[in-house]
């Protein structure tokens, strides 16, 4: 009959070990969901930051090469990057639009240069971002 006990009382040992865990899922969830937020927060910022970077210079380059073509003018580069981003999610933050003439080692050269404000999640981070997009002037 001892032999027959035996089992059982492994078994209540057992039992007893996994009634101490109950609960234990709960509280490991309510620790690791706030990190696991905080990180994913961060990640979302990062990529919209990145996104509207990445929007910003391809306006800005679009800019410069309209305003680098034969017989255009810089006021036609400046629109062109403005009506680009109106129909972005930059549209909104951007703050000036400004294109200039430069002369590098003998080429003339288009600067469009576009300054917007970033969308924050948060509070850390710049607040303020300017690209800029270059283009070398057509012959006339």
């Amino acid at each position: 009959m001892s032999m027959l006990m035996r089992p059982r009382v492994r078994l209540r040992r057992q039992l007893t070990r996994a009634r101490g865990d109950e609960g234990s899922a709960v509280v490991e969830f309510a620790l690791v969901t706030p990190l696991l937020l905080v990180l994913l927060l961060g990640v979302l910022q990062i990529a919209l930051a990145m996104h509207v970077r990445a929007t910003l210079t391809a306006a800005a380059a679009e800019g410069a090469r309209v305003a680098a073509l034969s017989g255009s003018s810089l006021s036609h580069g400046e629109q062109r990057t403005r009506d680009v981003l109106t129909d972005s999610l930059a549209g909104g933050g951007v703050a000036g639009v400004s294109a200039s003439r430069e002369r590098l080692e003998g080429v003339t050269v288009v600067e469009v240069t576009v300054t917007a404000s970033l969308p924050l999640i948060g509070l850390l981070g710049p607040t303020s971002l300017q690209v800029t997009g270059h283009a070398v002037q057509e012959g006339v």
